[in-house]
């Protein structure tokens, strides 16, 4: 009884926190001279619109039930059957590029397609980050010392060197030598850059299974492969699910970095939308909220594959 008290209470004192934090943001706005238009922000995450649908000849309209046809003197016909609103009349005569009729269009707006590029990018850069952290965390553990050393080399000089330097490397150098265009060297930046993490990562995964694990497989007449397949690299990278998150995590927000080279992502689109509209504070919290979107999902889908398989060990 009393643990459930002392829950209730302190679950009390959380959504009181909430909302004075709230509270304070709250006044703060009001403090400052700035008129908030929110119902002009949604209109660049989905917008609606109504299309104009012009005449593509000189003619005379006719309608026949749900149809709008257009003929023209010499009998050529336009049927028109999908629209929302009629502009013109049964007989009417009208010339080419008249507005006949409107349709309503629903769309992404540039908000959304620049999330959709940003998810795009994530997941391309997650995947070949992991066959980097994969391969340079075990030529970390490598008794080979030139593959040892290698690793070492690789992992020290990414993660010693700022990502923003990394991607104007990677696009006016490294772009230019192999003509990649403004996608590709960013995937590749944020990939190189991540599978450096990711390796000290599986590294440190790695050498957390007991030694006498090997041991044991080497015995069966296992070699280092099979070993490393079977017995090591399973429970290993079950151990690194929480860091990896947080490292993919962590990707998704510094895939912002990208739009200094032109990619047009979700930040890159936010300050397009910035630049046209006049109202930064709408539209970063929108953006924000859509970065929040995209780290809360793979947070949870991080939950569900952990619990998933501490149900199957």
């Amino acid at each position: 009884m009393n643990k459930k008290r002392n829950n209730f209470l302190w679950n009390v004192i959380f959504v009181l926190i909430l909302i004075g934090i709230g509270a304070f943001f709250y006044f703060s706005t009001k403090q400052i001279n700035y008129i908030w238009r929110w119902n002009r922000v949604f209109q660049f995450v989905w917008h609606v619109y109504d299309k104009e649908i012009r005449a593509p000849f000189d003619g005379t309209a006719k309608i026949e039930g749900k149809k709008l046809i257009i003929v023209s003197d010499s009998g050529e016909k336009e049927v028109i059957e999908k629209y929302s609103s009629i502009s013109v009349s049964d007989n009417d005569l009208i010339f080419e590029g008249d507005v006949v009729a409107k349709i309503k269009v629903s769309e992404p707006g540039p908000l959304l397609l620049g999330l959709i590029i940003t998810l795009k990018l994530s997941i391309i850069s997650i995947f070949f980050a992991i066959i980097i952290g994969i391969i340079t965390g075990l030529m970390r553990i490598s008794e080979n010392p030139a593959l040892k050393k290698l690793a070492i080399t690789y992992i020290e000089l990414i993660r010693g060197t700022p990502l923003l330097v990394q991607i104007f490397i990677f696009y006016f150098f490294i772009g230019t030598v192999l003509q990649l265009n403004r996608f590709t060297a960013g995937v590749a930046a944020l990939a190189v850059f991540a599978g450096a993490y990711v390796a000290e990562i599986v590294r440190a995964g790695i050498q957390s299974i007991h030694k006498g694990q090997t041991e044991a497989a080497r015995s069966l007449g296992m070699n280092y492969f099979q070993t490393m397949k079977y017995i090591i690299l399973p429970q290993a990278l079950k151990r690194t699910i929480p860091p990896m998150a947080g490292q993919f995590i962590s990707l998704i927000k510094d895939s912002s970095l990208v739009s200094v080279i032109s990619i047009t992502d979700l930040t890159k689109a936010g300050r397009e939308v910035v630049t046209s509209t006049f109202q930064p504070f709408e539209v970063w919290f929108t953006v924000a909220a859509l970065y929040l979107i995209l780290t809360t999902s793979l947070s949870f889908l991080t939950q569900l594959i952990e619990r998933r398989l501490a149900e199957s060990d």
